[in-house]
């Protein structure tokens, strides 16, 4: 699949706001943390999403029913769901300077049935002229995602055959459908049904 950027400037990919807010000084304490171990912009970016994936636990695994959609609040509750945790990567990575796209997948449940859209993220590293996916949702059994430049390690490669579908543009802020299921959301119950079933 080609990805496709949404915005040419790379610059886009960089930038600050209100969800990816990672001139906030819990986000700018998070990354230092991991750029102490890392040896280079390759080894902090997997570090970044290890913990993302790992210690930030995803709320349909947990059990715990609140929802937050900003970057630097994901890294203090410690408990999201995947377009939060992609939120918080996201601010990691932009943070050590690292454009970090948006992307989207259309998945179908175990039962058959769409569920809601399902959120990652895109690095482009330096010295690499592409972008590659990550999916810090978190592993479970029947899920093994890792962080990969050599061929993708999603949490759910798609089935086309099941009508699921890679989204292939790359974006330079979350969809503002996404961000509305997750303002909307007083709780993990509602949110099941305040996100976008489609972008």
């Amino acid at each position: 699949m080609e990805l496709i950027q949404e915005v040419p400037e790379l610059s886009a990919y960089l930038a600050a706001d209100d969800v990816v807010d990672h001139e906030h000084a819990r986000v700018r304490e998070t990354a230092a943390r991991l750029q102490e171990g890392a040896v280079d912009a390759y080894a902090y970016a997997a570090a970044a999403y290890g913990f993302v994936r790992d210690a930030i636990p995803h709320l349909a695994d947990s059990g715990d029913v609140r929802v937050s959609w900003r970057a630097s609040d994901v890294l203090a509750t410690r408990n999201r769901i995947c377009h939060a945790k992609s939120h918080a990567l996201a601010a990691l990575l932009r943070a050590a300077g690292n454009p970090t796209a948006f992307c989207y997948q259309k998945l179908v449940g175990d039962d058959g049935e769409p569920g809601p859209v399902h959120g990652l993220v895109a690095v482009r590293m330096p010295g690499r002229d592409r972008w590659d996916r990550q999916d810090p949702r978190g592993n479970k059994p029947g899920v093994d995602a890792h962080f990969s430049l050599d061929g993708e390690r999603l949490a759910w490669p798609v089935r086309p055959e099941r009508g699921e579908a890679d989204c292939p543009v790359l974006h330079a802020a979350p969809h503002p459908a996404v961000l509305r299921g997750l303002r909307a959301a007083a709780d993990r119950a509602e949110l099941w049904r305040t996100l976008p079933m489609e972008l």
